[in-house]
């Protein structure tokens, strides 16, 4: 777990220096997190036995909103 927790933390941290950078994502039809990407990652994470996953939405003015 304690791996999991540090990688995670690295891949964070990587996507907001990216943002930090680039600024907003691509502008996509759903420009909000909704149940179905919820959805989605929790079969990923089943089907694959991991246990974290991460849903980023680029498209937003402040990652940690996303």
């Amino acid at each position: 777990m304690i791996l999991e927790k540090k990688l995670t933390k690295q891949i964070i941290g990587a996507a907001i220096e990216v943002h930090q950078h680039l600024g907003l994502g691509l502008l996509e039809s759903v420009d909000t997190i909704a149940p179905i990407h919820e959805a989605q990652l929790l079969t990923y994470l089943r089907l694959s036995g991991m246990k974290v996953g991460l849903i980023i939405n680029f498209n937003m003015p402040i990652l940690k909103e996303g």
